[in-house]
């Protein structure tokens, strides 16, 4: 049996604030962080899920973002960045890069080396860019060097920002919701852009337990695919998704039937909706259906940050026995196969949970996740 590894910090920013127990009360109570935003652009729709700005340019926000929430994380594990065994791996999108031109002229990943040095990390960092599963991949990363023996602790995830090419993008290829975020609900038309960042410590076992570190959860294994269908749709027989949870299921070494959870992408647009439907029903077939929950009607979807941002609320789900409704169903669709929470929170007893995070440019990637007992 692969040995699990030991989640030690969590941390968050979002549209609903930034705390750790603040921002899941909120979520649990269906609340939601969209605000009306200007444009200079005719959009599908002007809402959008951001954090309050001090007037910086998408580039400063998110390093700042960044450095700010991963300081949060470390400090939640007792850890600083400095630790000569601790390796930063850090996820985006495009980041700030199409809309700020000092971006353009430097290296692509300029800007987790300044993160890096911000926070003083002694080794440089490993960055990806793997579209709206950047967060969920950064993860996958961080856990292989710690299995491999390159790292003894990790912190990983995501970070994004909204910026006015990414809101004209999503808005021109009809992915923007005209309405509100709906995700598996019958009227479900598209997302609305959100922002934030998400970043989770994870440690060897043994080095957690040898500084009597707490557990927030334990991560089992991760599983990755690209289907390949297409730059901006999933394919709609969900093979990579399905792939992708099947090798985490794998690599966790667990089956379908012990799943009792899924932090759905959800991104409440029909081809995405209608692709992790069918994945999930071919996966769990005719055994027990996991309850589906999803977050992108709270946080807006953070496209690089999403990933590691549903993690996090997967490991809140699975420690405090309790899912959040979705936010904006009300009319689940009844062709969906597994239990939805919607309306109120719903209690549970599951100890084991999978997150699931669909990308453009057919990415797809698994994170399996347990109780920490």
């Amino acid at each position: 049996m692969v040995a699990p590894i030991a989640v030690t910090g969590a941390a968050w920013s979002t549209a609903l604030g930034h705390g750790l127990e603040d921002v899941w009360r909120r979520l649990l109570a269906g609340e939601h962080g969209f605000v009306e935003v200007a444009s200079p652009h005719r959009l599908r729709n002007t809402l959008a899920a951001v954090i309050p700005s001090r007037g910086e340019g998408p580039a400063p926000r998110l390093r700042r973002f960044a450095v700010e929430t991963l300081g949060r994380a470390l400090t939640e594990a007792g850890l600083d960045a400095r630790g000569a065994t601790t390796r930063l791996v850090l996820g985006t999108s495009l980041g700030a890069w199409l809309d700020d031109e000092g971006e353009w002229t430097a290296p692509l990943h300029a800007w987790a080396d300044e993160v890096a040095r911000a926070v003083g990390a002694r080794e440089r960092p490993v960055s990806l860019s793997t579209a709206c599963s950047s967060g969920a991949d950064a993860i996958l990363v961080g856990a292989e060097l710690i299995r491999s023996g390159a790292a003894e602790v990790c912190v990983c995830g995501g970070v994004d920002v909204m910026t006015p090419s990414k809101r004209l993008a999503h808005s021109a290829l009809s992915t923007m919701s005209p309405t509100r975020s709906r995700a598996f609900d019958t009227r479900h038309d598209g997302m609305l852009l959100g922002e934030g960042a998400g970043f989770l410590v994870l440690e060897s076992l043994e080095h957690a337990r040898g500084r009597s570190a707490s557990l927030l959860a334990l991560f089992r294994g991760a599983g990755s695919a690209n289907d390949a269908a297409s730059m901006t749709s999933p394919d709609p027989a969900a093979l990579g998704a399905r792939l992708a949870m099947e090798r985490a299921l794998q690599d966790a070494r667990v089956s379908a039937r012990d799943i009792g959870l899924i932090n759905a992408h959800g991104s409440a647009t029909p081809a995405n909706d209608r692709a992790e439907a069918e994945a999930f029903r071919a996966l769990f077939g005719t055994g027990p259906r996991p309850c589906v929950f999803a977050t992108k009607g709270a946080f807006g979807h953070t496209l690089g940050a999403t990933g590691a941002m549903e993690a996090i609320a997967l490991i809140l789900a699975l420690r405090e026995g309790v899912v959040p409704p979705i936010v904006g169903l009300e009319q689940p669709d009844k062709d969906f196969p597994c239990p939805l929470p919607v309306g109120r929170p719903v209690r549970h007893e599951e100890r084991l949970g999978l997150s699931l995070t669909l990308g453009f440019g057919g990415f797809d990637t698994a994170l399996v996740f347990e109780a920490a007992r």
